[in-house]
């Protein structure tokens, strides 16, 4: 830290021989004719072209005397660029000394190739754009420690191509999201933030207070109620891509803030969703791709139509050789601890089952799955199954092991829904952390009627994760919380 701070001074006594030299090191614009990436693409077109203006960050910096050779960088890429001292103004050469790694220069000159056929610009006219006083990290090791790229994510950013790729993906990938639900005809909306009653999922919900409203209020968990409300006021088709907040821990692909697509569509249900899932999904790996295929940590995955169905039970007894749709509560229970699952010993039945499929099943479905007919306990929000009452008809989109989805046929008889709700209220009573709270205005607008409709949920990070290959959510989140240092 001493050297780094040794560094930060002689830069900044370089940064007050150019204020002496009557310069602005952080002047308000600079006009360039080019990004680099254009002179890259049109390279024999652009040698020989004269008067060109780039600008970016000097990132390395080699030669003296006579000739100085930088690395400038952009968003779109690096070029070397030549300082010559018969080819600058005397005064202008001389400041080249002053130039460091890091700093952001504009540069005017000629494009040609050196000797070694490396396209070049050189410079015939330069100024300082941002000087800057605190050094990088040294090139050739990096920047690796991944609690430092966490709180620094600006550096890294700087040092790693990977992650500036990452986050050119994820713009993308939320764009084309965008676009095939607009182009099916779905309304883009905004709800609360701030809510006065949290619901729409299993979480624990942040809590604050509103203090013009003088009461507390919750980050949301779910835009899921608000989205139904607008449903029974008459859109009929609905989406929002939104943060989530759940109060809850950070693993390798759970983290309290988050984003979320959801969508509802009247009169449809939830082998609508399941097409809806596929469209989606399909459609961001083609456009990204060009292809239905693409790698995830070493497995190579093609989400080409149709995706397998799996049922939940079926999936436990296909690869636990237990039946467990009827067994009670203390022998799932049992069965859980026996194969090593850590159990809350509050935890309702469908609970354990799910944790069951979540430990032993779901890591094992590789190639993308929709795991279907969940049990009634845990989706209060879900139609019970046309054929089987004890189920609901309810998804979970599964690929590589990850769950990246949620969906129902969604429960739209108001009698039914407030039985749910009261029934998660009792669970509640017995110890039962995470339930539905009852929502009295959402049972309201209920009975004013709402169509049939299907709704969907889709992790946005996990589904970024997939597609860049990348095996944990906080790396695809740009600026990911983290505990205090202290």
């Amino acid at each position: 830290m001493e050297e780094i701070l040794d560094q930060k001074k002689i830069r900044i006594e370089k940064l007050e021989k150019l204020k002496g030299l009557g310069l602005n090191p952080y002047p308000y614009k600079f006009v360039r004719t080019h990004i680099i990436k254009e002179i890259r693409e049109k390279e024999e077109e652009m040698v020989g072209a004269n008067s060109v203006a780039i600008a970016g960050r000097i990132m390395a910096k080699r030669g003296h005397g006579k000739t100085v050779f930088a690395d400038i960088k952009d968003e779109s890429g690096k070029l070397q660029i030549y300082f010559r001292k018969d080819t600058l103004d005397k005064k202008l050469f001389e400041i080249v000394d002053l130039i460091d790694i890091g700093d952001f220069i504009g540069a005017q000159g000629e494009i040609f190739k050196t000797g070694t056929g490396e396209l070049t610009l050189l410079v015939k006219g330069f100024e300082f754009l941002s000087k800057s006083v605190f050094p990088l990290p040294e090139k050739w090791h990096g920047l690796k420690d991944k609690e430092i790229r966490y709180r620094k994510r600006y550096l890294d950013l700087i040092m790693n191509k990977d992650v500036r790729e990452m986050v050119v993906m994820r713009a993308k990938i939320i764009k084309k999201m965008r676009e095939i639900l607009d182009s099916k005809g779905f309304i883009e909306v905004e709800t609360p933030t701030l809510q006065p009653l949290y619901g729409g999922a299993f979480a624990q919900p942040f809590k604050t207070y509103y203090n013009a409203l003088e009461r507390d209020y919750f980050l949301r968990i779910s835009d899921e109620l608000y989205l139904k409300r607008l449903i029974i006021g008459g859109i009929e088709k609905v989406y929002e891509i939104c943060k989530d907040f759940r109060n809850e821990g950070i693993d390798k692909t759970h983290i309290p803030e988050f984003t979320m697509l959801e969508a509802y569509e009247a009169y449809a249900d939830y082998a609508d969703m399941m097409d809806l899932t596929e469209e989606i999904v399909t459609g961001i790996t083609k456009a990204l791709f060009g292809s239905l295929k693409f790698n995830f940590q070493g497995n190579e995955i093609d989400v080409s139509r149709p995706w397998k169905r799996l049922g939940f039970y079926e999936g436990i007894e296909s690869l636990t050789g237990e039946n467990l749709s009827e067994v009670t509560r203390g022998k799932a229970y049992t069965f859980a601890r026996d194969h090593g699952i850590d159990i809350d010993e509050n935890a309702g039945k469908g609970k354990i089952l799910d944790e069951i499929f979540d430990e032993m099943v779901q890591p094992k479905l590789i190639q993308p799955t929709f795991v279907i007919d969940y049990p009634l306990e845990i989706s209060p929000l879900a139609k019970k199954h046309r054929k089987n009452p004890e189920l609901v008809e309810r998804f979970e989109p599964v690929i590589a092991g990850i769950e990246i989805g949620n969906a129902f046929s969604e429960l739209n008889d108001p009698f039914d829904q407030r039985e749910r709700f009261e029934q998660q209220k009792s669970m509640k009573e017995m110890g039962e952390g995470e339930i539905q709270e009852l929502d009295e205005d959402f049972l309201k607008a209920m009975e004013y009627g709402m169509p049939p409709t299907g709704g969907l949920g889709i992790g946005v990070d996990r589904l970024v994760m997939l597609l860049t290959d990348i095996p944990s959510i906080r790396e695809v989140i740009v600026f990911p919380q983290l505990k205090s240092k202290e």
